[in-house]
C-alpha cells in the first residue's frame, strides 16, 4: 500500500465510524500532564475586532475565533487530517453514498437549557447551511429527515465524497432552532450575545475592548472546560500585543499576534512557547490574483512574466522576516493530501521576465510597456509592504504601477463589488478539502458580485468547471487526488490567481498555558482542553 493509499485509508475509511467510545479531544490525548482546573485565560489573535461575535456568513477569522468558543459543529479536524466527534458521534454513508445518517450525542443542551435534539440539526442544514454557508458544498443535497430521536439521514442526488461531506460538517456550527426559527438569521440580534452548547458561555462584549465568556458548567464532555473563564482581547497593534504579552497581560496569541522579532527575543526565554502547529485547516497565505477583464492582466504570458519579475524570496525573507516561504502552487505546500509538488516554477528573473513581456507583445514604448492598478487588500499590514515590493520589482521591468492600500472595508468593495484592480494582493487560508472553499476562486459559479473571497477576477474555463463538478462527486479519494493534481496544473498555466508567499503561521502563548495540541485549526476551536498550569 502506498503512503498516499494509507493516507486516505486513514482519513476515511477507519475515521467513518467516529465512536464516542473510541475518540477523545486531541489536545487531552496528547497533553503529558495532568490538567488542572481554574483561572481566566486571556486571549487574542493576529487581526481586528470582529463586527459580531457571530457572523452566520462567515465574516473572516475574527468572528469565526469569537463565536467557536459558544457554537459547535458536528464533528472536527484534527492534525492529522482525521475527524473526531462533536455534537454527532457517528457519521455513516450508504453503500452509494447517496446519503448519510448523523447520530447525535446524548445529554447536550443549549445555554439556556433547551436540549440538543435532531430538530436543531434538520433547522440547520435547511436555513442555515444549505442557504447560506454550504450551499455550493450542498448543490446536490436533496433532503433531511428525521430517522429517529437521535438520528438524521442526508440525502444527495448524486454521490458525495466521504471526505468533502464530513468537511462541511466540521466547518460548519449548528444553530439553536428554538431561537433562530422564524427570524432573519444574518440580521438576528442573538448573533451579538449567542447562545451555543460550546463550553463557554458569552457573557459581555465591550466594543473596543474585549469578549468575556464564562465556563458552561454543563458542557458535555464531563469535566471541561478546565478554565472558569475566557477572555479575547483586541489591541490594534502587534507591538501592543507584545507589551502585554510580556507584562503577563496576555497569555495565548495565535495566527502571528506580535512582531516576528518579537516571537524569537521572547521564545529565547524559558517563559514563552511559539508553534506553527494548528494550521493545517487554515493554512495562510499571501495571494496574488489578475482581474480578467483587464485584456492585457488576462494574458497568461503576461502572467507568467509578472510571477517571474517578483521577488518572492525577498518578500518570505524581509516582509515576513523568514517566516514565509515562496508559493508553488494554488493548494499550499503543507496540505497532505491533495498538494502537488511537480508544477512549473516562476523563479525571480527580471531580465526574463522583461524578455516575456516583449515575447507578449508588450515591448518597452516611451519608457514604459503598460499600466496597472495595483490593489493590497488592507486586512494586513503586511500586504501594503509586500505591494511596496511588487510595486518595484514590476517598475523595474517597464510597468507601470498605481499602488492603492484601502482599510479593509474598501479593500473588500474594492476587489469583490467593483472589481476595481488589475491585479490584487491579498490572502486566504485554505482547508485541506478544496471543494468548494478553495475551488470558489476559479470556477464560473464563484463569480458572485459582492461576496467576499471567492472568484473577484472573473476566470471561466469550462475544463476547470467540468473538472471541479468530477471532484464534488467522485467517491474513489485517489481519483480526487489526481483531480486536484490537474486543477493545480491548469491554475499553474492560466494563472489568474496563486499563492505567492506561504505565510508561516504562529501561535505564541506563555508556558504556563496547555492542552493546545492536535488540532487542525486553531482559530476554529472551542479552547475546552486548553488549562493554564500556573
Amino acid at each position: 500500500m502506498t503512503r498516499l493509499t494509507r493516507r486516505f485509508f486513514l482519513t476515511t475509511t477507519a475515521a467513518v465510524a467516529l465512536a464516542a467510545a473510541s475518540f477523545t479531544m486531541p489536545g487531552l490525548s496528547l497533553a503529558q500532564d495532568t490538567p488542572k482546573t481554574g483561572g481566566t485565560l486571556v486571549a487574542t489573535w493576529g487581526g481586528f475586532e470582529p463586527q459580531a461575535v457571530f457572523v452566520p456568513g462567515g465574516g473572516g477569522s475574527s468572528p469565526l475565533i469569537s463565536s467557536t468558543k459558544i457554537l459547535e459543529p458536528l464533528i472536527r479536524m484534527d492534525d492529522n487530517a482525521e475527524f473526531f466527534p462533536v455534537l454527532a458521534t457517528d457519521v455513516t454513508a450508504s453503500d452509494d453514498f447517496t446519503s448519510y445518517d448523523i447520530t447525535i450525542r446524548d445529554g447536550v443542551t443549549w445555554h439556556d437549557g433547551e436540549p440538543f435534539t435532531v430538530d436543531d440539526v434538520i433547522y440547520t442544514v435547511n436555513e442555515y447551511w444549505k442557504p447560506m454557508v454550504a450551499g455550493a458544498a450542498l448543490s446536490n443535497f436533496t433532503g433531511i429527515e428525521k430517522i429517529d430521536e437521535k438520528t438524521v439521514r442526508m440525502t444527495f442526488s448524486k454521490p458525495t465524497p466521504e471526505f468533502f461531506f464530513k468537511n462541511v460538517l466540521a466547518t460548519s456550527l449548528v444553530l439553536p432552532e428554538h431561537i433562530y426559527a422564524g427570524t432573519e438569521i444574518a440580521t438576528n440580534p442573538i448573533n451579538n450575545t449567542p447562545v451555543g452548547t460550546g463550553p463557554f458561555k458569552f457573557k459581555e462584549w465591550v466594543r473596543g475592548s474585549h469578549i468575556e465568556y464564562d465556563k458552561n458548567e454543563d458542557y458535555w464532555d464531563e469535566g471541561k472546560p478546565y478554565l472558569d473563564g475566557l477572555v479575547i482581547r483586541y489591541w490594534r497593534d502587534a507591538a501592543s500585543r507584545a507589551a502585554a504579552m510580556e507584562a503577563g497581560e496576555l497569555k495565548l496569541g495565535i495566527f502571528n499576534p506580535i512582531p516576528a522579532p518579537d516571537i524569537d527575543r521572547l521564545t529565547e526565554t524559558d517563559d514563552f512557547v511559539a508553534t506553527s502547529d494548528g494550521y493545517l485547516g487554515a493554512a495562510w497565505a499571501s495571494t496574488i490574483e489578475f482581474n480578467s477583464r483587464n485584456p492585457i492582466v488576462d494574458d497568461p504570458a503576461v502572467r507568467k512574466a509578472i510571477l517571474t519579475a517578483i521577488d518572492r524570496a525577498l518578500i518570505a525573507d524581509v516582509v515576513y522576516f523568514g517566516r514565509a516561504k515562496p508559493g508553488v502552487s494554488f493548494v499550499s505546500s503543507v496540505n497532505p493530501i491533495f498538494h502537488d509538488p511537480d508544477l512549473p516554477k516562476y523563479d525571480f528573473d527580471p531580465e526574463k521576465a522583461a524578455e516575456m513581456l516583449d515575447a507578449a507583445g508588450y515591448p518597452m514604448k516611451d519608457g514604459k510597456r503598460f499600466t496597472v492598478d495595483l490593489l493590497a487588500a488592507g486586512w494586513f499590514e503586511e500586504n501594503g509592504k509586500v505591494g511596496q515590493f511588487v510595486k518595484q520589482n514590476l517598475e523595474d521591468i517597464g510597468i507601470e504601477v498605481n499602488l492603492k492600500v484601502p482599510d479593509r472595508a474598501s479593500s473588500i468593495k474594492g476587489i469583490y463589488n467593483d472589481y476595481d484592480y488589475d491585479i490584487a494582493l491579498s490572502n486566504h487560508a485554505s482547508q485541506v478539502e478544496q471543494v468548494p472553499r478553495q475551488t470558489n476562486y476559479v470556477t464560473t459559479d464563484g463569480i458572485v458580485k459582492g461576496a467576499a473571497f471567492r472568484n473577484a477576477n472573473g476566470y471561466s474555463n469550462p475544463e476547470m468547471d467540468e473538472l471541479v463538478n468530477a471532484m464534488a462527486i467522485e467517491v474513489d479519494e485517489e481519483k480526487r487526488v489526481e483531480m486536484a493534481h490537474k486543477m493545480q496544473e491548469i491554475i499553474a498555466e492560466d494563472l489568474p490567481i496563486t499563492i505567492l508567499v506561504e505565510m508561516e503561521s504562529t501561535t505564541v502563548h506563555a508556558d504556563e498555558v496547555k492542552g493546545l495540541e492536535g488540532r487542525a485549526d486553531i482559530s476554529a476551536d472551542s479552547l475546552s482542553d486548553v488549562w493554564l498550569d500556573d
